[in-house]
């Protein structure tokens, strides 16, 4: 059975259910520091390039930009501390813009988690697929 796109990408409170649900250890400390330096947005509330951004993520390419799909390092430390290669960066289109801009998704393997960023990295949003 095939889900409408998105459906099947439940986000970190999912992980953070499952991780409780079969006994494994939730690092308070790392979830503090997540809720603390990341918001929360809808779906709907996103550019509709944001959709169509992620669209092309959930269809696997093809992406505008050589760069969509590469390794987001983390740098600023904004996002939940992961492994190098945890998270990869995709553009979101800006209208008139002669660069790629600033907006991406960056999304996260383990639990699927997408997260949207409209100046390029000082802050992120955790796409919410639910509202």
């Amino acid at each position: 059975m095939r889900f409408p796109p998105h459906l099947s990408r439940l986000g970190a409170s999912a992980a953070l259910l499952s991780a409780l649900l079969v006994g494994g250890a939730v690092s308070t400390t790392t979830a503090d520091a997540a809720t603390s330096s990341v918001g929360s947005v809808c779906y709907s509330d996103l550019p509709s390039q944001a959709h169509d951004t992620l669209d092309l993520i959930e269809q696997g390419g093809p992406y505008p930009y050589d760069q969509d799909g590469s390794v987001f390092q983390n740098r600023e430390g904004v996002l939940p501390s992961r492994p190098s290669g945890y998270y990869h960066e995709y553009t979101v289109i800006t209208p008139g813009s002669p660069t790629r801009g600033a907006r991406r998704v960056v999304t996260g393997e383990e639990s699927q988690e997408d997260y949207y960023t409209a100046d390029h990295y000082a802050t992120f949003d955790l796409i919410d697929f639910g509202c």
